[in-house]
C-alpha cells in the first residue's frame, strides 16, 4: 500500500507540474508583505479548492490565513503554507517556492487520506517576516489536534534541520526637545545622541553574549536638520538566542542599553514588540528521519555541514515545534554565493532550480506523510 500510495502522489505532482511551478512564479512576480498577502492567499485557496480542499479564506481573524482539509481519518497532518514577502527585495526569502511546495503536498494527498486514515490541512500562514502569523494561528487555534506539522523552506544549500533561533523583535523610539544647535543647543534634549548611546552600549555588550546570541537594529529616523537639535530618534531590533530562556536574559541586557541611552540624555524611551517572540525551532527527529530518506530517494543530496551551518535564522515555526511534532527542512537551490535576503537569492527563486525544489518539497512532503500513516 504503501509503495503505490507514493506512486500516487508522485503521479499526482508530475501531473500538477506545471500548475504549480505557475503558482510559484506568480507569487513571486507579486510581492506582498506580512498580512497584505490578498492575492497570494487567493490564489493559494482556490488552488487547493480545485484540488478537493474543503477552503476557508480569512480564518483565524486573519483576512489572508488560509485553511483547506481534505480527509476524515484518525490522523491528523498539517502542511504550512507561508507567502509574504520582504520590503524592497520581494521574495528574497523564497515563500513563493514554499507556497506552491504546499499546494503540491496537499494536492498529492487529497485522494489518498481517507484511505490512509489522514485528515490533511493545508494552512496558508501570513506575516513570518516579522509578523508572527503562525503564533496567532497556534494561539486561535489552527494547529490543535495535529499529530504533525511540516513545511520546506529554500535555502542556497540544502539541510534537513534549519539551526532557528529563538527571536525578539522590537521597536524603540526616543523623545527629547527640540532646540537652536547654534544659538540654544543647551535648551534641546537630543534624541539622536539617546539612540548613539545605546548603540555603544549594545556594541560593548556583544562581547559579553553567548555564541548563539545575536543583536542587529537599524536606525530609522535620527533627526531632519543639522542645526537642530533632534527631538525624535527610532530603530528597529531584533535580538536572538539558541533557547526562549537564554532570549530572555538577552532581552533585559539589550533593554537595559536602550535605557541607558534614556539615562544619560533625558530622552523619555519607548520601546514597542513587533510581535510576539518566536521560538527556537524543534524539529521532530523521527518525523525529520522519514523526510530525509523520501528527499534522498528523489535525488535531493545533503551536503556533510560538520564545518558550520547558518547560525542565527529564525522562523514562527518554532513555536508550532513546541507544541506539535514538527519538521522546517530546507532545499536548496544551488545558488551560492547568494543566500536568503539578497536580492540575487530572491533572483535565485525562479529559477530551474527552484522549480525543482517545489516540485521536490511537495513530493517528500506528501512521501513522509504517507510513511507516517503507516508507520
Amino acid at each position: 500500500m504503501t509503495a503505490t500510495a507514493k506512486r500516487h502522489a508522485a503521479d499526482v505532482v508530475g501531473a500538477w507540474n506545471e500548475r504549480l511551478v505557475e503558482l510559484s512564479h506568480r507569487i513571486h512576480a507579486h510581492p506582498e508583505p506580512a498580512f497584505e498577502e490578498t492575492r497570494a492567499s487567493t490564489w493559494v485557496a482556490e488552488t487547493l479548492a480545485t484540488a478537493g480542499f474543503e477552503v476557508e479564506h480569512g480564518c483565524y481573524d486573519l483576512p489572508t490565513a488560509v485553511r483547506a482539509t481534505a480527509g476524515t481519518g484518525p490522523l491528523h497532518v498539517g502542511i504550512c503554507a507561508e507567502y509574504d514577502a520582504l520590503p524592497e527585495i520581494g521574495h528574497a526569502c523564497g515563500h513563493n517556492i514554499i507556497a506552491a511546495a504546499a499546494v503540491g503536498a496537499g494536492a498529492a494527498l487529497a485522494g489518498l487520506a481517507d484511505d490512509l486514515g489522514l485528515t490533511v490541512t493545508v494552512l496558508g500562514t501570513p506575516a513570518e517576516e516579522g509578523g508572527g502569523g503562525k503564533i496567532l494561528m497556534l494561539e486561535r487555534g489552527a494547529f490543535d489536534g495535529m499529530d504533525a506539522a511540516m513545511m520546506v523552506h529554500p535555502a542556497a544549500v540544502e539541510m534537513a534541520a534549519m539551526p532557528g533561533s529563538a527571536v525578539s523583535q522590537f521597536q524603540v523610539a526616543y523623545r527629547g526637545k527640540p532646540a537652536h544647535a547654534g544659538a540654544y543647543p543647551q535648551l534641546g534634549v537630543n534624541a539622536a545622541d539617546a539612540m548613539t548611546v545605546a548603540q555603544v552600549a549594545v556594541g560593548l555588550l556583544r562581547q559579553q553574549t553567548g555564541p548563539d546570541d545575536r543583536i542587529a537594529g537599524v536606525v530609522t529616523e535620527a533627526g531632519t536638520a543639522a542645526n537642530i537639535i533632534p527631538d525624535a530618534s527610532r530603530g528597529g531590533w531584533i535580538v536572538r538566542s539558541s533557547t526562549m530562556e537564554g532570549l530572555a536574559e538577552l532581552k533585559r541586557r539589550v533593554q537595559r542599553c536602550f535605557e541607558a541611552g534614556a539615562l544619560a540624555t533625558g530622552c523619555e524611551l519607548t520601546t514597542t514588540p513587533v510581535s510576539l517572540d518566536y521560538a527556537d525551532l524543534r524539529p521532530d527527529p523521527a518525523l525529520l528521519e522519514l523526510y530525509r530518506a523520501n528527499a534522498e530517494a528523489l535525488g535531493r543530496v545533503f551536503p556533510d555541514l560538520s564545518g558550520g551551518s547558518p547560525a542565527g535564522a529564525a522562523t514562527d515555526m518554532g513555536n508550532v515545534s513546541h507544541v506539535v511534532p514538527t519538521i522546517h527542512p530546507m532545499l536548496g537551490l544551488d545558488c551560492l554565493p547568494a543566500v536568503n535576503h539578497q536580492p540575487e537569492f530572491t533572483a535565485a527563486c525562479v529559477t530551474p532550480a527552484a522549480d525543482k525544489a517545489v516540485l521536490d518539497g511537495a513530493t517528500a512532503m506528501a512521501w513522509t506523510a504517507i510513511d507516517l500513516a503507516r508507520a
